[in-house]
């Protein structure tokens, strides 16, 4: 089979909110036909009335994607502030309750509340999703499948920018994981010996009419139903493009190392579940600021330290790629801190200048509009 050409798609889930009062908004017909007029295909509904969905193209190396996903975001905030709403990327609201807006314009997320019950009251979470396209070989998904496992906690901490949640500081970096974790079919991926390991076990649910296909299968990490990709879920929706792009490009030339390994006769070691399982905890947790387990060396070692060091070590498949100045942003996003740490700066800020706590709360949703239309 021909080698992988680590092809790049980037899905993005975005809120819609009312620029005045910085609540959420429900997002009209108008505004969807609009955006399907100027964006076509890349755009669609979500799983509420106030949430938006683009996806890239296929794109070749990240200075396409950048085109590309520049121009969506752009296009969407074009488009909304024709229709009197501003968009954020973030993936929680700071302040506004979910139980009040709408499922979206689809029956398939009407059929989605209906299947998880009471969970759905809560259940409004932007995340990005990476597509990495590894070839027609579905055994190379699986085998990276399970070695990439062990990076998915430093794309969730990279990317964190849910603190706030209905108001309140949750002293987590990433509340979103804590809500979409109690969705069915969820959190780590299994370990699966082969494809068709894989799809036994999806076969057993598709079968019994419990999903209807590997689309409702929501792993952090899973082999594409629709592309010949392996799709990271773990990272919340960014509001700045530039760390969206560095943390799609950490994932991109991680797998090509993993890749690289396989040619040689070597592999990334599979680790204990339980013990990565602690690492995305403290990713959701503590985020750039923490630690993780080295489980390598078997002790805890500061994020950002793990992450320099695996740059490092991908750097040679990142310059192939061409993303190497993008990967190394990703030192840099662990050195100053994710999305997270900049919306508690700002709350703290307006409460230092005398903002009562609702104004400290709209200060950080104003924060994060200005950064999603930054550098576009």
């Amino acid at each position: 089979m021909p080698d992988p050409d680590f092809t790049l798609g980037i899905e993005e889930e975005y809120l819609a909110i009312d620029p005045g009062t910085m609540e959420l908004a429900a997002i009209p017909e108008a505004m969807f036909r609009h955006a399907k007029d100027r964006l076509g295909s890349k755009v669609s509904p979500e799983f509420r009335d106030c949430m938006i969905e683009i996806g890239t193209g296929v794109c070749r190396d990240i200075g396409e994607a950048r085109e590309d996903l520049a121009q969506l975001r752009r296009g969407v905030a074009e488009v909304a502030e024709d229709h009197g709403l501003a968009i954020i990327a973030a993936s929680c609201h700071p302040f506004s309750d979910p139980a009040s807006r709408a499922t979206g314009q689809s029956d398939r997320y009407d059929a989605i509340a209906e299947d998880i019950g009471g969970i759905a009251r809560r259940l409004m979470t932007c995340g990005m999703h990476v597509h990495v396209g590894l070839g027609d070989d579905p055994e190379l998904r699986v085998d990276l499948m399970q070695q990439f496992t062990y990076f998915l906690p430093l794309v969730l901490g990279l990317s964190a920018s849910s603190p706030f949640w209905k108001g309140e500081d949750t002293m987590l970096q990433s509340w979103r994981l804590n809500v979409f974790d109690s969705v069915p079919r969820t959190g780590l991926p299994p370990k699966f010996d082969s494809w068709s390991d894989y799809r036994r076990t999806v076969d057993v649910l598709v079968e019994n009419e419990i999903v209807e296909d590997a689309t409702k299968i929501w792993w952090d990490l899973r082999p594409s139903e629709a592309w010949p990709t392996l799709e990271t879920r773990i990272a919340d929706v960014m509001p700045r493009v530039e760390e969206a792009l560095s943390v799609a490009a950490f994932i991109q030339s991680a797998m090509a190392m993993l890749w690289r390994l396989k040619q040689h006769n070597q592999r990334w070691r599979i680790y204990d579940r339980f013990l990565v399982e602690e690492n995305r905890w403290r990713a959701q947790r503590y985020g750039t600021a923490g630690t993780l387990l080295d489980l390598g060396q078997r002790k805890l070692r500061p994020f950002a330290e793990i992450v320099a060091q695996l740059v490092e070590e991908m750097e040679t498949e990142a310059a192939w790629l061409g993303c190497l100045n993008e990967v190394r942003g990703t030192m840099t996003i662990a050195e100053h801190g994710s999305s997270a740490r900049r919306q508690r700066a700002v709350h703290d800020r307006a409460l230092a200048d005398s903002a009562d706590p609702r104004e400290a709360l709209r200060a950080v949703v104003g924060s994060l509009a200005q950064e999603f239309r930054e550098g576009l």
